[in-house]
């Protein structure tokens, strides 16, 4: 069990994404409107759903979740935490909006999607890690259909595929607007980025730089943000 800010805590299923730096970081980039309704591409257990509840009091998430056994192990977090009102399951693979999905009434889209591709190499990682079942092609076109013209979808991703996520999220009609470089100490590698696409936007993409760690490896100030220390 995990403990998250405003005392929400976190049941996880073996097949669901740990809590981890990747929905921290997401969690922080992510840019919330008044009131926000968010839908969640790939949402496990409800992770990231529960950390935007705990961001902003108003918004309300609804999570889509192919694996049943994680939808479930979201519902029981909803309830746990008394989310009731503001956090939704469904069950569903995001290439087929269920009913309970109306495109184009979401202002935003979240996700902390597959990273890795098909093939051999890849079937060392569970499903909720490959991209076997959702194809950043499947996800951009997804966020597209959920979005009001002017909503924003937020994800996570690996540096080597920013120019395949940007050439997908133009093809969908999501502009790339924001760009954040996430490096572990200065100097070191890329090791995650966080991306910003519009629905309907204009071209221009601003840049941005964080670090986890100062040089000599203490926590940086964004860190202490990030996790509310």
């Amino acid at each position: 069990m995990e403990t998250l800010s405003h005392k929400y805590t976190l049941n996880l299923s073996p097949s669901s994404f740990p809590l981890g730096t990747d929905s921290m970081l997401l969690a922080d980039f992510v840019r919330l409107p008044r009131n926000a309704t968010v839908l969640d591409l790939g949402s496990g257990c409800g992770t990231l759903g529960m950390l935007l509840c705990a961001k902003d009091d108003n918004c309300v998430v609804t999570g889509i979740e192919l694996s049943e056994t994680d939808h479930l192990m979201a519902l029981e977090n909803i309830q746990t935490n008394h989310l009731q009102c503001r956090l939704y399951s469904v069950c569903a693979d995001l290439k087929f909006f269920p009913q309970e999905i109306i495109p184009g009434s979401f202002h935003c889209c979240v996700s902390n999607p597959p990273y890795f591709t098909g093939g051999e190499a890849s079937l060392k990682h569970p499903l909720a890690r490959r991209d076997d079942a959702c194809k950043p092609s499947d996800l951009f076109a997804a966020a597209a259909k959920a979005l009001r013209y002017g909503g924003d979808f937020f994800l996570v991703h690996k540096p080597d595929r920013l120019a395949q996520l940007c050439y997908e999220a133009s093809k969908a009609g999501l502009q790339p607007k924001r760009l954040r470089l996430v490096r572990h100490k200065p100097g070191s590698d890329v090791a995650v980025i966080l991306l910003q696409c519009r629905k309907g936007g204009k071209v221009g993409l601003v840049w941005e730089e964080l670090y986890l760690q100062t040089p000599d490896g203490s926590p940086s100030d964004d860190y202490r943000r990030i996790y509310h220390l």
